[in-house]
């Protein structure tokens, strides 16, 4: 009886709208009438799908980038700040702003700062490092590059955290020793730091592939909805919100991106999990 108003939470919104999703695949369901029943027709229409190819894609790619950036940048970060100098809580803090930020607020900031009158184009014209405008925005792959280093920014100060509560279980005697022995800083980050927290390394990465992979904001924002040029930017989040959404949404297709979007991110997860089992 005591748990039973959060299992009762559970299957009317988690349990059940996902069985659906599944349900909802294999019809030409839309948002105004139930559909009717059409076998993988749906799967085959995604195998044709161009603009699918290129949405994954961009998920791939973005993951590829981020999870190395955002696996061991947030620890390096979280070594330099854990030691109890004098203002380090400011710099704690600094670095964990970004996160608490809006992630539509900061996309359009960093839209601002992007664009080709913005700050970044200004200033480097007034180095007269380039004479015209980067197309940040307008340009496929700066597009997708600059959408990767919004979500580097706002991510470090989260991931750096969860390494903050794992080097507080590396034993400081096994830093003491090594130093004795002649050891450096960096010699004793690679052969204590990172074996000391290698399980929360791949905790780490498994939550920085599946956010890769259902990345949305950052891609729509600075695109401002279109998905770059052609749209060849979008990710399959925005490809399936692009096809579920409005009185004509084709709740059937991208139902079925859904779950091919479901098989590529449990992919990564258990490649990262054998991975760390093997070391």
């Amino acid at each position: 009886m005591l748990v039973a108003p959060a299992a009762v939470w559970l299957v009317v919104f988690s349990a059940w709208p996902a069985i659906n999703t599944v349900i909802l695949s294999f019809t030409n369901a839309k948002p105004l009438g139930g559909g009717h029943f059409t076998g993988l027709q749906n799967f085959e229409r995604a195998l044709d799908d161009d603009q699918l190819l290129d949405a994954l894609i961009n998920s791939v790619v973005y993951m590829l980038v981020c999870v190395p950036l955002l696996t061991f940048l947030p620890l390096l970060l979280a070594v330099l700040v854990e030691k109890r100098l004098p203002g380090i809580t400011f710099f704690r803090t600094a670095f964990y702003t970004p996160v608490i930020a809006s992630a539509v607020v900061v996309a359009i900031i960093w839209g601002w700062l992007l664009s080709e009158h913005g700050m970044i184009n200004g200033l480097m014209r007034q180095l007269e490092v380039i004479q015209e405008p980067l197309p940040f925005l307008t340009d496929r792959w700066l597009l997708l590059f600059s959408a990767i280093s919004l979500t580097v920014w706002k991510g470090l100060g989260y991931y750096m955290i969860i390494y903050l509560s794992a080097l507080g279980n590396v034993r400081r005697e096994l830093h003491e020793a090594a130093a004795v022995d002649g050891a450096g800083p960096v010699r004793r980050f690679f052969h204590i730091t990172v074996p000391g927290v290698r399980g929360t390394m791949l905790l780490v990465s498994v939550l920085i592939s599946v956010s890769a992979l259902r990345v949305f904001s950052e891609l729509y924002v600075l695109s401002n909805g279109t998905g770059g040029p052609g749209g060849r930017d979008m990710s399959v989040v925005m490809l399936i919100q692009l096809y579920s959404r409005g009185f004509t949404g084709h709740l059937g297709y991208a139902s079925a991106l859904s779950l091919i979007l479901l098989v590529i991110t449990i992919g990564p997860m258990l490649l990262l999990t054998r991975l760390g089992r093997n070391s």
